[in-house]
This record gives C-alpha cells, sequence and structure tokens, in this order.
C-alpha cells in the first residue's frame, strides 16, 4: 500500500476530511486510486474496481461496511460534491434492497404450459409451426426437468433442413456423477458434451447460443455460463424454411425418430431469437422477464403441433432472481436510476463514524501473528494484516478449500497462535468470503464436502468460550454474533449440491457446531425420520430438532415428492454467553408481577436451527425441538428460573443483528434441565431461561389469591347494593351522583371480571377478551376517579363552566378515554397483549404501561386535589373554632384540626382511589401486599358505607320514601275509591319514578368562597 495521502479541505467546510489511499498492482505500476471522505458521523470508501452489483455488496460486507444507501439532510449531494471534486463522475451502486426486492413479487409466479415426455419412445414428439428465418446467429432458451432414469443420449430439439439434417441441435446425456453433460450440433458439426447441472429431478433453465462470426458458442444453466468456445461451423449460417422438432432426433425431415435418441422428461418456456444473448439477457429470460428483439419464436401452445401421446399440464414455475436491476447513482449529475445488476460498476462502502475508529483502533492495538502464520504456511495471502487490503476479486473453489485447510491446521496445533480481535476480524472476514460457492464440475464435489468440514471446524474452534472476551470486542463491527450463524447457514445451502438420490445425507460433525443436509423422499418417508439428534451429548435425552409427521403428510399432498432438510446445532460456548448479554434478550428488569421480580434472562441451552427447501424454495413448516439447559445459573443461586422457547429474529433490532422473539413458539413440556418446544416456522432456536427473584412462597400466593376473591366478592356485592340505591329510593340527581353512579358502575364490572378471569385461561379466545374488558373497565374506573378529583377541585377552586359542558367533558374523560387507550394498545400490540399465565396484561413487555401509566397521572392529580382540599378544610376549621369557642383550650383546638384533616382523607379515599399507592410498595414486602389487597378489595364496601349508608342524600331520601308510603297508606284508608283518579294524588305521584324532578329537593350549588367555608359546609354535610 502506497503513502496515505491528506486531501485539501473544501473552503468553508468544517465536516469533511479527505484522506487518500493508493494501492499498486502485482506489475509494479500506479493502481486506481482509493478515497476516503470522513464525516462528523459517517465514512465513505470509494472503490474504483468495478465489480457487478451483488460482488460489490459482498465486498463492502466483508470489509465490515455496507455498499451506498440513500442518507438524509443531504448527505448524499454533499458527498456526490466532493467526489465530483476529484474528477470521479462515475455511476455508483446503491444499497437499495427495500427497492429491487419488491420488484420480482409482481412477476416471480407464471402459469405455463408443460409438455410431458414421459419415457423414452418414437413417437412422441411435438413440432413448432413457426417458419424460421436464415439465423447467422441463434439463441435458444427453456426450462427443463431431467428424467434420472434416461441415461442414454436425449434429444431436446432437433432443426432439420433439406441440405442438413442435422442443422441445429441439442443433446444430453447422464454421465457417472450424476450431472447432465450438453452438446450442441451446428452444420453436423459436434461440440464436446460438458456438464451443466445436476440429475435431481429439478426444474432447470438453459439456454444456448451461436454466432457465424468465430463460430463462437455458449452454454448456460440456471443463469449462470457453463461452457463457451470458439470455432464451432464458422463456415455459413444456419438455413431457414427448416423443420423444428421438440423431444427427438430427426434422420430425416421431420421424421425417422429413434427411441434411443428420445427425450424424456418435462420442458416449458422454449424460445428462439436469430440473436445471441448476453449474459445480462440470459439472466432476464431466467426471470421471465420477456426479449422481444429478434425473437422468431415464443412459447404458445397456439404454434404447437403435439403428437397425441405428448401429456400437456400447466405449472406454477417460479421465476427465480436475481432482479435484472439495481439502484444506481449518477454523480455527474447527482441523480438515482437503474442499472442491470450484472454491470460492472464501481461502489462506495459506507461506515458508522464510531464503528470505523473502533475497527482503525482494534487493527491497530494487536499484532497480527495468526495472520502472518497462515500466510507463511500457504505461501500466499489468505488473511490481510489489515481488513482495509482485502481484495475486491473473490476465489475460487480450490484456492479457498486450500486456505480453509492450512487456517484449520495453524489454529489446532498444541500451541496456535493467540486469537486477539485482530485475528478473529481475519478469520470471519474469510468465512464470510468463502460462505458460498456453486460446483460446475463434477470433479469439484468432494473439494466442496471438504471446504465444508474446514469451514465448520475453524467455526468452532472460534467459537470456543474461552473466545468470548474476543468476540466481545467485535460483535459491534460484524453486526452482533449472529452473523457467524447467519454465515455458516449460507455456506451449508451450498451443501446441498451433494445430494443425490445414492447420497441422500451428508453430516459434518465437530466439538461445538453439527450440521446436517438430507434429501427426504416424501413417499417413503418414516415417521421418525425427520429428525436431527446429537447423539454425541451426555445423558439418555440429547438436543434434537423435528419436522413432525403430519407436516410431513401435509407437504406431501401439496404435490410435493422430495425435500431437502438442513439442520446446523451450537454447542453452548461463546455464541450464548455474547446472545446473553446486551440488546440480544428481552429487557424488562422493572417489571414485577407481585409475587416474583424479573431479573434477566440468558441463553441457556444449546443454539438449534432447521430449513425446509424444495425447488430451490424455502417452506415454512412447523417444528418440535428439545433442548438441554442449565438448572441453575451462575451467579444466580436461589432463584426461579423459568425456560421459554425463542427463536432468533435478524429483523427485531436490525443494527444489533437482531434479538430473540417468542412469537409462534410456546413450551410443550419442561424440566429441571430439558425443555421442549414447538413452533410454526423454520429458523435458529433456542431456549432462554428468564430468572426471577422469588418475593412470596406459595402459601402467601393462595392466601393471597383467596384474600382477592373474598374480597373482590363483598365489594362487588356493597357496589350493586348501592348503585340501586341511588336508583331506587329517589337520591336528588347532580354532578356528584351522577359521577358516583358511574365509577360505581365501572368499578363493579372490573370487580366481577376479575373474579371470574381464573376459570377463562383454559380458553385463549376468552381469556384475550376477559383481559380487554378488564383494562377497559380499570381504565373506566380510574377516569372516573380523575373525574371526582376535577368535580371536588370545582368545588373549591373557582371553575368557569357551566353544569352542562362539565358534564359533557366528565363523559368523555369517563368513557372515552379509556376506550381510547384500550383500542389504540390492542392496535398497536395485538399479539402480546395477553399474560401468559393468567387473563391479564403482559407485564413482560411494555404493554403494562398501557395501565400503570395512566394510574400513576390519576394518583398524583387525585393526590394533589386531596391535599388542596385538607388544606382549605383544616383553614375553615381553624376560623369557626376561634369564632364559637375563642376561650377553648389548646387541646381542644388541636383536636377540632385533626379531625377536620381525617374526615376529608377518610371520606375521599375510596372515590380518588388512593388506596393504589399501596401498589407501588407490594415488591417491598409481603405486609404491604397484605395491605393493598385488603384496601383495594374492600373498596366497594368502603364506598358503601360511607356513600350510602351514611350519606345524608341517601338517608332523607329514604326517610321520604318511608313518609309517602305513609300518606299512601292513609290515603287509600281514606279514599280508596278516588284516589287514581286525583290529579293532586297522580302528579304526587309522579315524583316519585322521577325523583330528580323536584330540583328543590336537592341541595343549592354551592357558592365559591375564597375563604373555602361554604365548601367545607358542602364537604361536611353531604359527604360528597
Amino acid at each position: 500500500m502506497s503513502e496515505v495521502l491528506e486531501g485539501l479541505k473544501e473552503r468553508n467546510s468544517q465536516l469533511l476530511e479527505i484522506l487518500f489511499q493508493g494501492w499498486g498492482s502485482s506489475a509494479g505500476k500506479a493502481g486506481p486510486v482509493q478515497l476516503i471522505i470522513e464525516t462528523r458521523e459517517h465514512v465513505y470508501e470509494y472503490m474504483p474496481a468495478a465489480l457487478d452489483w451483488w460482488h460489490a455488496d459482498r465486498f463492502c460486507q466483508q470489509r465490515f461496511a455496507q455498499l451506498l444507501s440513500e442518507t438524509r439532510d443531504g448527505e448524499l449531494a454533499s458527498l456526490s460534491k466532493k467526489l465530483h471534486f476529484h474528477q470521479i463522475r462515475n455511476t455508483i451502486w446503491l444499497n437499495d434492497k427495500e427497492v429491487f426486492l419488491q420488484k420480482p413479487k409482481q412477476r416471480r409466479i407464471h402459469s405455463m404450459p408443460v409438455l410431458v415426455f414421459k419415457n423414452k419412445t418414437d413417437t412422441k414428439f411435438v413440432k413448432v409451426l413457426t417458419d424460421f428465418p436464415v439465423m447467422p446467429a441463434v439463441s435458444a432458451c427453456a426450462y427443463i426437468q431431467w428424467d434420472p432414469g434416461a441415461v442414454e443420449i436425449s434429444t431436446i430439439f432437433s432443426y432439420a433442413v433439406p441440405a442438413f439434417i442435422n442443422e441445429f441441435q441439442l443433446r444430453g446425456f447422464i454421465d457417472e456423477d450424476g450431472f447432465v453433460r450438453f452438446a450442441i450440433i451446428l452444420h453436423g458439426h459436434h461440440s464436446p458434451y460438458l456438464p451443466v447441472f445436476r440429475s435431481d429431478r429439478q426444474w432447470h433453465h438453459f439456454c444456448v447460443t451461436w454466432q457465424l462470426h468465430n463460430g463462437t458458442w455458449a452454454i448456460y444453466a440456471d443463469g449462470k455460463e457453463k461452457a463457451s468456445a470458439m470455432g464451432l461451423s464458422a463456415s455459413q449460417a444456419i438455413y431457414g424454411h427448416g423443420t423444428f422438432i421438440i423431444g427427438q432426433d430427426q434422420d430425416s425431415l421431420g421424421g425417422a425418430f429413434k427411441e434411443k435418441e428420445s427425450f424424456s422428461g418435462n420442458l416449458t418456456d422454449l424460445h428462439v431469437w436469430q440473436r445471441v444473448l448476453s449474459g445480462e439477457q440470459v439472466e432476464k429470460v431466467r426471470s421471465c422477464v420477456p426479449i422481444e428483439e429478434g425473437l422468431v419464436f415464443g412459447w404458445s401452445t397456439d404454434i404447437l403441433d403435439v403428437e397425441v401421446s405428448v401429456q400437456q399440464a400447466m405449472l406454477q414455475l417460479t421465476c427465480p432472481g436475481p432482479v435484472e436491476e439495481c439502484r444506481v447513482f449518477r454523480v455527474a449529475p447527482g441523480i438515482l436510476t437503474y442499472a442491470s445488476c450484472l454491470q460492472p460498476l464501481p461502489f462506495v462502502c459506507h461506515y458508522r463514524k464510531d464503528l470505523y475508529l473502533q475497527l482503525k483502533e482494534t487493527q491497530s492495538n494487536s499484532t497480527p501473528l495468526l495472520a502472518a502464520q497462515v500466510n507463511r504456511r500457504a505461501n500466499a495471502t489468505v488473511i490481510p494484516e489489515s481488513i482495509f487490503q482485502a481484495e475486491a476479486q473473490g476465489l475460487n473453489l480450490s484456492a479457498a478449500t486450500e486456505f480453509l485447510g492450512v487456517v484449520e491446521t495453524v489454529l489446532s496445533e498444541a500451541e496456535p497462535p493467540a486469537l486477539d480481535p485482530t485475528s478473529l476480524l481475519g478469520i470471519f472476514q474469510l468465512l464470510r468470503k468463502v460462505s458460498d460457492f456453486e460446483v460446475k464440475e463434477p470433479e469439484q464435489l468432494a473439494m466442496l464436502e471438504q471446504l465444508g468440514q474446514h469451514y465448520v471446524e475453524i467455526a468452532g474452534i472460534i467459537l470456543e468460550e474461552q473466545n468470548a472476551k474476543e468476540w466481545s470486542e467485535i460483535q459491534e463491527i460484524i453486526g452482533g454474533p449472529m452473523t457467524v450463524v447467519d454465515n455458516m447457514d449460507r455456506m451449508v445451502s451450498g451443501l446441498q449440491q451433494l445430494l443425490s438420490t445414492e447420497k441422500p445425507r451428508v453430516t459434518i460433525k465437530t466439538k461445538n457446531i453439527g450440521v446436517e443436509v438430507r434429501l427426504i423422499e416424501l413417499s417413503s418417508l418414516m415417521a421418525d425420520r425427520a429428525a436431527y439428534i446429537m447423539p454425541s451429548q451426555e445423558g439418555d435425552k440429547p438436543d434434537q430438532i423435528e419436522v413432525p409427521a403430519e407436516e410431513m403428510e401435509r407437504l406431501s399432498m401439496r404435490g410435493l415428492h422430495r425435500i431437502t432438510v438442513t439442520n446446523t446445532w451450537y454447542g453452548y460456548g461463546s455464541l450464548q454467553q455474547l446472545l446473553g448479554s446486551g440488546s440480544a434478550v428481552f429487557k424488562d428488569a422493572t417489571v414485577s408481577d407481585g409475587g416474583r421480580r424479573y431479573l434477566t434472562t440468558q441463553v441457556g441451552s444449546s443454539i438449534i436451527s432447521s430449513t425446509v427447501v424444495s425447488d430451490y424454495e424455502e417452506i415454512s413448516t412447523s417444528v418440535n425441538y428439545r433442548l438441554r439447559h442449565q438448572a441453575q445459573l451462575q451467579g444466580l443461586p436461589e432463584q426461579l428460573v423459568e425456560p421459554i422457547c425463542a427463536f432468533w429474529n435478524f429483523s427485531r433490532s436490525p443494527e444489533a443483528g437482531g434479538g430473540w422473539s417468542t412469537t409462534g413458539c410456546s413450551v410443550v413440556t419442561s424440566h429441571m434441565e430439558l425443555t421442549t418446544c414447538s413452533c410454526n416456522h423454520t429458523t435458529n432456536f433456542a431456549v432462554l431461561l428468564q430468572v426471577y427473584e422469588v418475593q412470596r412462597s406459595a402459601e402467601e400466593e393462595s392466601t393471597l389469591k383467596t384474600l382477592t376473591f373474598v374480597g373482590c366478592g363483598v365489594s362487588f356485592c356493597a357496589l350493586i347494593v348501592t348503585f340501586i340505591l341511588f336508583l331506587a329510593v329517589g337520591v336528588p340527581k347532580s354532578e356528584r351522583t351522577t359521577v358516583h353512579k358511574n365509577l360505581i358502575f365501572a368499578l363493579a364490572a372490573a370487580e366481577a371480571l376479575l373474579m371470574f378471569s381464573e376459570l377463562a385461561k383454559t380458553n385463549q379466545g376468552v381469556c384475550f377478551a376477559v383481559t380487554a374488558f378488564l383494562h377497559l373497565f380499570f381504565m373506566a374506573a380510574f377516569a372516573w376517579m380523575l373525574v371526582e378529583g376535577l368535580l371536588l377541585w370545582s368545588k373549591v377552586v373557582a371553575v368557569n363552566m357551566s353544569e352542562d359542558r362539565r358534564m359533557r367533558f366528565y363523559y368523555v374523560t369517563g368513557w372515552g378515554l379509556p376506550v381510547v387507550i384500550v383500542g389504540v394498545t390492542l392496535a398497536t400490540s395485538f399479539n402480546k397483549y395477553v399474560a401468559d399465565n393468567h387473563c391479564w396484561l403482559n407485564v413482560q413487555t411494555d404493554i403494562i404501561w398501557a395501565f400503570v401509566g395512566p394510574v400513576l397521572f390519576v394518583l398524583t392529580v387525585n393526590t394533589f386535589v386531596l391535599f388542596r382540599v385538607v388544606m382549605v378544610t383544616v383553614s375553615s376549621a381553624r376560623r369557626r373554632s376561634r369564632m364559637l369557642t375563642p376561650n377553648s383550650s389548646l387541646e381542644k383546638q388541636i383536636g377540632i384540626q385533626i379531625w377536620a384533616t381525617a374526615k376529608p382523607v377518610l371520606v375521599l379515599l375510596p372515590v380518588l382511589g388512593l388506596t393504589w399507592v399501596c401498589g407501588i410498595l407490594v415488591h417491598l414486602s409481603i405486609t404491604w401486599a397484605y395491605i393493598f389487597i385488603v384496601l383495594n378489595s374492600l373498596q366497594g364496601l368502603y364506598i358503601f358505607l360511607v356513600y350510602a349508608i351514611y350519606n345524608s342524600e341517601v338517608r332523607n331520601a329514604i326517610q321520604r320514601m318511608k313518609e309517602k308510603k305513609k300518606a299512601l297508606s292513609f290515603t287509600n284508608c281514606s279514599h280508596p275509591i278516588n284516589y287514581l283518579s286525583s290529579p293532586r294524588n297522580t302528579s304526587w305521584e309522579m315524583g316519585k319514578f322521577h325523583p330528580s324532578a323536584p330540583e328543590s329537593t336537592a341541595s343549592p350549588p354551592v357558592e365559591k368562597d375564597p375563604s373555602g367555608d361554604k365548601s367545607h359546609k358542602n364537604i361536611s354535610s353531604k359527604g360528597f
């Protein structure tokens, strides 16, 4: 690497610092200049080496960066100016995955007619009814499904003219390694048979091209060029007006078919062009993007003459990616557009400034002894001394296998070099670089399996428990510890290329990692063949994961014949320690359900995964897994440890590489050191251990539940009686009584639901409904407690609002606000609304704050109101005492003031809800739990005593009812006949059914007196 040149800062720019770093080429000439631009929060690295989008994105990831994306606040425009200042006007790639990954969904599924050539015969053929022109160049593409039983030479199609019967043909056969080999015939001249894809009963896409100029030909399979050469019959163009036959070799024009040369298999989507398609256009055709230019024949059964024995069917074909266009940024005009993803372009890698500085600091603080030893033994740069020296070019399979073998040898020595953070970064970078390869030759199959063995061995060594400290130093740089698992999954998916009928299983097992890839025939599947078990573990029940037999039956009923199941297992080590810290686990340390207080969540088991694939598409299935785990966690003795089933969700916290989630997973059985789980999807699973501090014994819990049920029953009955009294005895209508009735109704409904909530636990739907209504009515009860406080405040402090407007405001607050709170909570957190073990809000998430937050607000407001009322009452009592008994003793005056203080507190406590303050203290002691339950369970009884039995308005109404009964009895005795016809009596009797009608019976409104005397009088006489 040449010297680093410091660039000039642009005038008036204090944000950007520009550095140049140039690398010389292997020939000794000055290489392309690499530009690094630093801003206050970001670092951008311009790479002049042109790569396609996929390799550019992978290169940035290998350098622990991301491909440049659209940034906020004009950062992209500012970067464009800097690039333009340094004469960089190229078009560069942008990382806009959300945009281009949405495009293929619009055309990924296509229904296509399929020609079914069952078995090799000399009768089945299809004739193309198209008049072909003279073609100096030709391209033919189709989707094909090869019959593994047809091992002899098969003719996919043949084009014959009178001058040459073998004018243009495509032939193939299966070799001894299970590969299908293709050969092109032009003017009777034959190309060599070369392997193109595995005979695996899967659909494959192929294209063959030829041109007169230099006789250049090429064969593509599944979007990749498999073979190409020059000199194939470069004498003349393909003659026109010939006969095109699918499935047979023409030994005479349009006939003379032979069984041994016929095609057996399925074919669809055949197209022929009189031009050569480029690699980019081949990829477009594979992605079902039509190319009209030069098209001679497009796939349509309307222009096919199908022999009667050839079957036809419709196929739901999934067109694979990649997408043909990716997002680019044109620096010179500064505009965003699209370009072919296969087009080589320069690019910019983007770092977060803090991570970039951490990366440089990590590099500078250590000596790469491991890299030096590996490179010396390999006689090549396997691990660069600096990650910024990594080359953009990838490795071939042979070199990758050799390099991994050297790294494994060095790491397995008796005294290997220390694995410092820099060494781990270098190894991680190498593993990411070689995580996916595609086999092009049969000879490469053994090499791929060897690469997988080296890969798993190296990953197992670096994930050992003693390396946890080093991993913790770089986990922010690599994007979280699960990126190791992500790379492993990518590598293991490549091992599917090793599978065949003769070799249906590939297994790799090391000390810390286990890998298995299996090919399963659903028709012959036994019930126990979908399980992956780790037999080397201690104990009689090792870790295992399986796709249940009923899921296999469901897949078979969907029409699937074979699936590939990939399983991985990671033993307990540094990976679990990293995943059990920071933001990777649930963080609810302040949550308590009263009986226990949440402390922490840790990964307590191995990590196991399962993936099911069919026809190159991942299939979602349910799985069952069983994992051994610790009974107690180190450093946390005498604590309650509760296992939960979870999976790693990469989208939960993208900046940290993901996080644990429990969605769709549940515990089936749990023992001291073993837990069985069931999940409705496939991914990476583990058993997490949630640790709680036990605050109450089982006996105490039982006592508290009994007290709660009995107290709620008494409270409910008292509230119902109070509500009926308010309605039946004719209590005069007023703001105060209306508010009381609404509070009593909401509280009674909540108490009734609370008593029977335990019975609803058995039914998930009923439990959800009970939880929602509990939330609603308790919120309504507290909202009306708030209204009680506001009403009391209006009696103490002058409020310039009419009674009608106040009541509308009270109703909106008392019922409207709770409905909004519950509705918003359900809309935003429907799936995590209910707790696991009882019908109440989930205290393990932030949902509980939808209840606790409003309650704390109401208690705060009502505490302030009560304080103000006490001050006014005490002041009024002191003045009255001085006026009425000026010569009373000091002890008597103190007694009067104490009673003036205690009376409003005792009267207002139940309706203001201040007894709920004790709920804040329940986690401190069991005593506070008893006090809290007793006070709130008997809240209804307290309201009945204070606002019914000892309420002067209720007593007066009852007294009036008694007097009316006496008067009615006297009237019936004196005028037994004329009573009902008496207008006066009828009018008086109407008042009995409308107790709110005679407004004169209600106490007059209290005038707002600054001294508070009248307010105190109202409080004393009416009892609220």
